[in-house]
C-alpha cells in the first residue's frame, strides 16, 4: 500500500485529529493533553454534584476510550493489526493531569467552594 492509499483510507476520525494537530499547531501527544483537560474542566463546569470531581474523571476516561476504539478500529484496517502501546501511551496523555487534579481536590480540597 503506497503514501497516497493511507491518505485515501484515512477514516473521518483520523482526519479531523491530523486537522486539529494542525490547526494548533500541536503534537497528536498535545493534542490528547489538551482533550483531557478541556473535557475534565467543561464536565466540572455542568456538573454541581459533590462527587463532579468523580463525575469529570470518568468522562475523561470514557472520551479517552472511545477515542482510542475509533483509533484500534482504524490500526486494524489499515494494518491489519491494534497498536495497544499507543493507545495505552494516549490514554495515559489524557488522563493523567485530570486524575492529578482529581487527587489534589480530593486531598487537599483546593477547589472546594468557600462558604
Amino acid at each position: 500500500m503506497g503514501r497516497m492509499d493511507l491518505v485515501m483510507a484515512t477514516s473521518l476520525f483520523q482526519n479531523l485529529k491530523l486537522q486539529l494537530v494542525a490547526f494548533f499547531d500541536l503534537s497528536k501527544d498535545a493534542l490528547h493533553v489538551h482533550i483531557g483537560l478541556l473535557a475534565f474542566v467543561i464536565t466540572l463546569a455542568l456538573v454541581r454534584r459533590k462527587s463532579r470531581f468523580v463525575i469529570a474523571w470518568a468522562a475523561v476516561v470514557f472520551i479517552a476510550a472511545a477515542g482510542e476504539l475509533l483509533d484500534m478500529r482504524d490500526d486494524v484496517a489499515s494494518l491489519g493489526r491494534w497498536r495497544w502501546g499507543a493507545s495505552l501511551h494516549d490514554i495515559v496523555n489524557t488522563v493523567f493531569w485530570p486524575t492529578m487534579l482529581m487527587v489534589l481536590g480530593s486531598i487537599t480540597g483546593l477547589f472546594r467552594a468557600k462558604p
